[in-house]
């Protein structure tokens, strides 16, 4: 059974096939394990945020998280990237090659308190960086901000550790009603986006920006 049928199969398809064909025990099982680490990568990264947030409550009365987000790539979009990216449809390809199958959205209340968790969860010394995307200092061209971070993380085992990624997208409230509210009309539509409105969505993710920068304003006077 190649590791492309596993990607292309439903969890039942796969547990119908684990009974029936004996061969694909071995295959599948590594495809699991793998899926558990990160799994478990995405765990420790939230649990290393949420003390980090309820530390700072405590010595300074504010909470810079508002809410956290997790998800695991799906093995649909694990086979879609492979393709894009001209990969081989293989195991290797997916632990070497794509960085994103286990992410963390961090949604924070105040423009500030984005470097600051950043900076936080960086300092932490079994926390490597791998890759950073600053979009809000520079935005993308239709407006898109949000500071993206690539991180290693240990996963202890019996008898090893394993090093995996996590995507990290740390932004404000107002950058991720942006956000999902422009992938909303771009992605669940069938007609393509005029660029007009193209202009009126990046006019809007502007404004917004300009709206955390005068919140972030009356924050800092309020707290002084």
């Amino acid at each position: 059974m190649d590791f492309e049928r596993i990607l292309q199969m439903t969890t039942s398809e796969r547990n119908l096939a684990l009974l029936q064909d004996e061969a694909f025990v071995d295959d599948v099982t590594e495809f699991l394990a793998i899926r558990q680490l990160y799994n478990a990568a995405i765990k420790q990264v939230r649990t290393k945020l949420e003390i980090l947030n309820d530390g700072f409550q405590v010595e300074h009365c504010h909470n810079p998280i508002h809410h956290i987000e997790c998800r695991l790539k799906s093995p649909g979009s694990m086979l879609e990237k492979l393709r894009r990216k001209g990969y081989p449809i293989e195991m290797q390809s997916l632990r070497e090659g794509i960085l994103d199958i286990a992410g963390v959205r961090v949604v924070c209340n105040y423009l500030n308190d984005v470097n600051l968790v950043a900076d936080l969860l960086l300092s932490q010394d079994d926390i490597r960086l791998l890759k950073k995307k600053d979009f809000i200092s520079n935005p993308k061209p239709n407006g898109y901000r949000s500071l993206h971070l690539i991180v290693s993380v240990p996963i202890f085992l019996a008898g090893t550790t394993e090093h995996i990624p996590v995507e990290i997208q740390i932004r404000t409230i107002a950058m991720d009603y942006w956000a999902s509210l422009e992938h909303h009309l771009k992605y669940k539509t069938e007609n393509d986006v005029s660029d007009s409105l193209k202009c009126r969505l990046k006019h809007d993710a502007d404004l917004l920006s300009a709206i955390d920068a005068d919140l972030q304003d009356i924050f800092c006077q309020m707290n002084a």
